[in-house]
C-alpha cells in the first residue's frame, strides 16, 4: 500500500474518506479521495504544472504559507500517475 496518494501526495492516514474509491466501490490504496472517485480521476485534463498550482492555491487557502505549500506539492511530478 502506498503512504502517500500517487497523485497529490497528500499522506493516505490523513484522508478522511480513508481513500478514493475504485469503480466497484472499494478504497484505493492508492489514491486519496480529493483526487479519485468510483475509478477515475477527479482533475481530469491538466497538466502536471496546472494540477500542482491548484494544490499549492488549496493549501494556501487553508491557511498555509505559499513556499510551505510549495514545499509539500513540489514531488508531486515524480508520482505514479504524473510519470511517463
Amino acid at each position: 500500500m502506498a503512504k502517500n496518494c500517487q497523485s497529490c501526495g497528500m499522506p493516505l492516514s490523513k484522508d478522511p474518506q480513508g481513500g478514493g474509491t475504485k469503480a466497484d466501490g472499494s478504497h484505493s490504496a492508492t489514491y486519496c479521495s480529493l483526487c479519485y472517485d468510483q475509478g477515475a480521476f477527479r482533475h481530469t485534463g491538466v497538466s502536471v504544472d496546472e494540477f500542482q498550482a491548484e494544490c499549492v492555491a488549496a493549501l494556501q487557502r487553508s491557511g498555509m504559507p505559499k513556499f510551505m505549500a510549495w514545499m509539500f506539492t513540489r514531488g508531486i511530478p515524480k508520482l505514479d500517475r504524473w510519470r511517463g
